[in-house]
């Protein structure tokens, strides 16, 4: 199957959901931002939610298409999103299809397979193979899984046990303030934390396995050293987010810290926050598919603080941080202690972050790298 435009030419429909933002939403903005590191692939978006999703995508330039809001307990929708993706993809003719998780390979898989282009699926977190949704998602396998870690690629098998799977880390390269000493002071002085005060910061979904409750648990441990402030961030997105913020709020007040644990709340100024912060720690509780955010701190020269679980293995090593064994708030407090207690070690892992970050992440790398998997896929 020849790609219009030229042998190289990848043309790829890009379909998710679009009602959330996190971790799969960032890899497909960077996508659409950083696509003329790779002129011969070329990125299209179809999405059932506008939303933040969206806009960012619309910003970059590229085009995005609206399938229509889908609701799984009312089935018309599906039809009627199925039939906008049906016309899609009769009107413009695309090289591969990509679905981003479960919830849209299964409700987008079978049409985009009878379109008769090429059918791929990104996997952004390990298959569990029992959940409905992914036993749905699997009666249609792809023609290749791309993986965002190792971790995440030795579940595929649970889902489509024929599929080729390449694993390709999220092509992510975040950018830093402009004037990051000016934008760190302003950050700091806005929220009140002297210049001498060790800021350690999380940046997640308010979710329980991102681990606020063992991050709590050991920062308790630290309470009679004044030294430190933490900033969560992160909003809820979802009713059960938010009586689950309340809970972790009501948690840091009970055991002492409630004046020095801020919740920040949903922020667009992320980049700022991180370079005045000094720690980045997130502990988590479950398993990481593979952690964007963590490239994130990475490249704000942030030493890292998380546990030894998924896929923050495959980016923390020893040259930018600490991994304790999971759920021990003791080990935690422990590499958070040294870190405070030494600024020479802050800044010595801190320095190798960006290096870990570009090595790992670099669009310039990992562009062309889900270029050459897709264009195998067309030539077979």
């Amino acid at each position: 199957m020849p790609a219009p435009g030229g042998l190289n030419t990848v043309r790829v429909l890009h379909v998710s959901s679009g009602n959330l933002y996190g971790g799969v939403e960032t890899a497909l903005v960077a996508l659409a931002r950083f696509r003329h590191l790779c002129p011969a692939m070329q990125p299209e978006f179809a999405l059932s939610f506008e939303g933040r999703l969206s806009q960012e995508l619309l910003e970059t330039g590229v085009s995005v298409h609206q399938l229509g809001e889908v609701r799984t307990r009312k089935p018309w929708t599906v039809w009627s999103a199925r039939a906008n993706l049906r016309a899609l993809l009769s009107e413009r003719k695309f090289d591969v299809v990509m679905c981003h998780m479960a919830w849209p390979m299964a409700i987008f898989g079978s049409t985009a397979r009878k379109s008769g282009a090429p059918l791929a699926f990104w996997a952004h977190d390990a298959a569990q193979g029992s959940h409905w949704l992914e036993r749905w998602a699997s009666r249609v396998s792809p023609d290749i899984v791309i993986s965002n870690s190792r971790f995440t690629g030795e579940s595929m098998p649970l889902l489509f046990p024929n599929a080729p799977c390449r694993i390709i880390y999220c092509p992510v390269m975040p950018s830093q303030p402009a004037a990051t000493e000016n934008c760190r002071a302003e950050i700091r002085r806005a929220l009140g934390v002297p210049a001498d005060t060790v800021a350690i910061i999380q940046v997640s979904r308010m979710e329980a396995w991102k681990g606020h409750h063992l991050h709590l648990d050991a920062l308790a441990k630290l309470k009679d050293d004044p030294r430190w402030v933490c900033w969560m961030v992160g909003g809820a997105q979802r009713p059960v987010e938010q009586e689950y913020m309340r809970e972790i709020q009501e948690k840091a007040v009970r055991l002492g810290i409630g004046e020095r644990v801020r919740f920040l709340g949903q922020r667009s100024d992320v980049p700022s926050l991180l370079a005045a912060a000094d720690i980045f720690s997130q502990p988590n509780l479950g398993a990481e598919p593979f952690g964007i955010v963590f490239i994130e701190a990475l490249a704000a020269g942030l030493p890292v603080v998380t546990t030894a679980m998924g896929g923050p293995q495959e980016i923390i090593d020893q040259s930018c941080g600490f991994t304790a064994p999971p759920g021990n708030a003791e080990q935690v407090a422990a590499a958070l202690r040294r870190l405070i207690d030494s600024s020479e070690l802050r800044l010595r892992l801190g320095q190798h972050g960006p290096e870990r970050a570009r090595e790992l992440c670099d669009p310039s790398g990992r562009i062309p790298d889900l270029h050459s998997a897709l264009l195998g896929v067309i030539k077979n």
